[in-house]
């Protein structure tokens, strides 16, 4: 393991210092490293494609007790940028992956081959498995070699997702096209009358940078001018003029995003990481990092037929384009949709914690926790199964000069195995920005939050870490073992 650790990161060298801000440092002569771009992108001209919705992969077998998939890992030639191909690191050749729709009780099966040129390792992101099959950093798949992949589904259901996790090259692969959907659903879910079928649609929001001739180049997100959706440049989609459900994510390997609809209307949330919330809240901006989902509904009949409503990006750089998805409202159709009051049942009162900790995130001069940056062979903590836990996370960076780029300075931490609830920021009681049950929480420069967690249901080694990707690609991540 540690000769392989060596190995990959001497093959990911110069690809894992391209996202970290190098001339922040001074004198680091890091090879290969590069402070900015000099060529020209692509232009950025919006609402040029038609948003495609991920296609749902099909099984190649079932029963009733499990379906199995086979998934290729491939490079293929995609049209994020109107008229320009580009190559990608894929599943299957779409770009994003393919959606696996699961159900609860239901084992899902993944058969993933290897076909790149890269070392890989598919993470079921909030997914609740065994460490052998959770695509550890250091338990990689090499070119060539497949790997089978075992999901229970024995929890509640939650907009999860798949993505690359080998260690130094995770935020290049999943930048590169390695992330898809996967959308887990319960009896209780399907028995609520929110917008379902047609009207229950997944926004996979990215950034990028796609230069003149295609080339979809990995880089600093301070570089990359083109927002994606669902992995085309600021696409527009039509909606009939009714509610729709739509599962927000920030696939981004290093950018905040801080989403509203361009007339400061209001939406509806319905849930988070961990799945639908106690109750709805009413909201006009969303904040998400990297690793964060949000579902929420929206009612596009207000609108009218005929009219627009834009999407919007305000934490853009003033030199980027703000939009980030038109919506274009057609005809009215029936609906029979609606929020209800109350979405999940009451979560349980939290145990009394038995353990407290404190983690510290810094970027300079290092990508480290606690000062140390991850080493597979190190264990970082020990928890019991069982055992419920207060973390207290604190990103000790501090504020970027005024009009600076500071998506280097923001941190978004996540735990594998275990949801955690939000306790306070900064201090304070949470507010409806960190309601639900969550395996992502966002900080900004000098924030901090405390979140409890209760560790289970497996035992074995897993991984919590930055998902600012570039930062955990750098080693800003830890080892946790839960044993028995």
């Amino acid at each position: 393991m540690l000769n392989r650790r060596t190995a990959l990161k001497t093959a990911a060298a110069a690809g894992a210092v391209a996202l970290f801000p190098w001339d922040r440092i001074t004198g680091s002569g890091a090879p290969g490293a590069h402070a900015s771009v000099t060529a020209d992108p692509a232009p950025t001209t919006p609402f040029l494609h038609a948003m495609p919705v991920p296609k749902v992969l099909t099984p190649v077998s079932a029963t009733a007790a499990s379906q199995r998939y086979e998934l290729r890992m491939r490079e293929a030639q995609v049209e994020i940028v109107k008229g320009l191909t580009s190559t990608a690191r894929t599943y299957d050749g779409a770009f994003p992956g393919p959606t696996i729709q699961a159900e609860r009780g239901r084992e899902v099966v993944v058969r993933q081959v290897n076909e790149l040129a890269v070392d890989t390792a598919v993470h079921l992101h909030g997914g609740h498995v065994r460490s052998e099959h959770d695509g550890l950093p250091m338990d990689t798949v090499a070119p060539g070699a497949e790997r089978t992949y075992r999901y229970p589904n024995a929890q509640r259901a939650a907009s999860l997702w798949y993505h690359d996790h080998a260690h130094h090259l995770e935020a290049e692969n999943v930048y590169l096209g390695l992330h898809g959907l996967y959308l887990l659903s319960d009896r209780h879910e399907r028995a609520l009358p929110l917008p379902s079928g047609a009207y229950d649609v997944p926004l996979v929001i990215r950034d990028a940078r796609v230069e003149a001739d295609g080339t979809l180049r990995y880089t600093r997100p301070s570089d990359c001018p083109h927002m994606l959706v669902n992995g085309k440049e600021r696409p527009y989609f039509k909606v009939a003029a009714r509610r729709y459900r739509l599962r927000i994510y920030n696939a981004c390997a290093n950018r905040y995003v801080k989403l509203r609809f361009a007339d400061g209307a209001e939406f509806t949330q319905i849930g988070t990481d961990g799945g639908l919330l106690e109750r709805p809240v009413t909201r006009t901006e969303l904040v998400m990092l990297g690793g964060e989902r949000a579902e929420i509904v929206v009612d596009f009949a207000r609108y009218g037929a005929g009219r627009s409503v834009v999407l919007e990006n305000t934490g853009a750089q003033p030199s980027e384009r703000p939009e980030v998805l038109r919506f274009d409202v057609t005809h009215p159709v029936a609906d029979t949709s609606w929020v209800p009051a109350r979405l999940a049942p009451e979560p349980d009162p939290l145990p009394t914690p038995t353990v407290e900790r404190d983690f510290e995130l810094r970027t300079f001069p290092a990508m480290t926790i606690n000062g140390l940056s991850y080493d597979p062979a190190r264990v970082d903590v020990t928890a019991r199964l069982g055992a419920t836990e207060v973390w207290t996370i604190r990103n000790v960076d501090v504020p970027a000069a005024p009009g600076a780029p500071d998506f280097h300075l923001w941190h978004s931490f996540h735990t594998h195995l275990a949801y955690f609830r939000v306790l306070e920021r900064n201090g304070a009681p949470i507010g409806v920005r960190d309601t639900g049950l969550k395996d992502t929480v966002a900080l900004g420069p000098g924030e901090s939050v405390r979140i409890a967690m209760t560790w289970g249901p497996y035992t074995g080694q897993y991984v919590y870490h930055c998902h600012q990707l570039g930062h955990s690609s750098g080693g800003q991540m830890g080892r946790i073992d839960v044993v028995a």
